[in-house]
């Protein structure tokens, strides 16, 4: 990747800030729009510099992302209402946050450069699909307004391809986990929840009956994609699944935590949440053979350095 300058939405967040960090670190310049709603300035104070610029701003103000975009090489988009119950309960916010704020990035791109866009879509896109591991191809209808907002960005992507020839990449997320995940929302990943428990020497609660699996990829992987996405020569579009590609149930994981962290708490266990699959697993080879992506941190591993971290 030659040095360039990236525009990053939602770097100050928990997978934005580690893709700064990384990009600043290869000596890029780096603009970071954030409006802090569950990124925090803590995530990235040791970035800021000459390289790396901090706006406090909302992916919704169309006049400054086009502002922002002006003398960028391409966009990093991680901004997002990222909660499938929030979306439900604010089905407006998340069209406006998820839809309309990717459409501002691509209109910016299509009036200006033509910058490349790498743009964080979601497994959710699929909804509960039966055919397991996932392929990019797999299709059901969106259990979620978070869901169906991400696959429309997907369709508006591909059309702003084919009639303006905006070049970018879709990022189907699945159960990203790492450090900076804030454990006191109750829209956090799992796994920083579960250990937020055990170090409180609390039991967890599972929603469901603990069966469901999940396919969790740490967040220094989906750095990897996001990075190996901006830097492949497409002039298209295109969608990949960004996973681990294997699964694991959330009980095993509760009761795997628990053996790391040598405690021995029975979880209680709750209803099943509204719109959320039972399976979940990824097939990653489309990406692995496209652009060389390998995962590199096995869940054990990324649950000891997440557990590291919170304590």
């Amino acid at each position: 990747m030659n040095v360039a300058h990236y525009l990053i939405t939602g770097g100050a967040g928990f997978i934005g800030s580690h893709l700064a960090e990384l990009l600043s670190s290869s000596n890029h310049r780096i603009t970071i729009l954030d409006n802090l709603s569950s990124g925090h300035l803590h995530n990235i104070a040791s970035l800021l510099g000459p390289n790396v610029q901090f706006v406090n701003g909302d992916i919704r103000d169309r006049d400054l992302v086009c502002s922002l975009m002006t003398n960028c090489d391409g966009a990093f988009h991680l901004a997002a209402l990222v909660s499938v119950p929030q979306s439900i309960s604010q089905p407006e916010d998340s069209f406006a946050i998820n839809l309309q704020g990717t459409l501002n990035l691509f209109e910016a791109s299509r009036v200006q450069k033509q910058q490349k866009i790498v743009f964080a879509s979601s497994a959710a896109i699929y909804g509960d699909v039966q055919q397991q591991p996932i392929k990019e191809e797999c299709r059901d209808v969106p259990l979620s307004p978070y869901g169906l907002h991400k696959w429309m960005c997907e369709e508006h992507a591909n059309l702003y391809c084919q009639l303006y020839g905006v070049s970018s990449v879709g990022l189907r997320f699945f159960n990203v986990f790492g450090p900076r995940q804030d454990p006191s929302s109750p829209y956090s990943g799992v796994i920083s929840i579960f250990i937020d428990r055990i170090l409180k020497e609390q039991p967890a609660t599972i929603y469901g009956d603990g069966t469901q699996n999940r396919d969790f990829v740490y967040v220094g992987d989906v750095v990897q994609a996001l990075i190996k996405s901006m830097n492949c020569t497409n002039s298209g579009f295109k969608a990949y699944n960004v996973g681990r590609g294997s699964s694991i149930t959330v009980s095993n994981l509760w009761g795997t935590l628990c053996e790391i962290s040598g405690v021995d708490l029975v979880p209680n266990y709750g209803p099943a949440r509204s719109g959320e699959i039972h399976t979940s697993l990824a097939d990653i080879s489309a990406i692995s053979r496209d652009l060389g992506y390998k995962p590199e941190t096995n869940l054990e591993e990324g649950l000891k350095k997440v557990l590291q971290y919170q304590r």
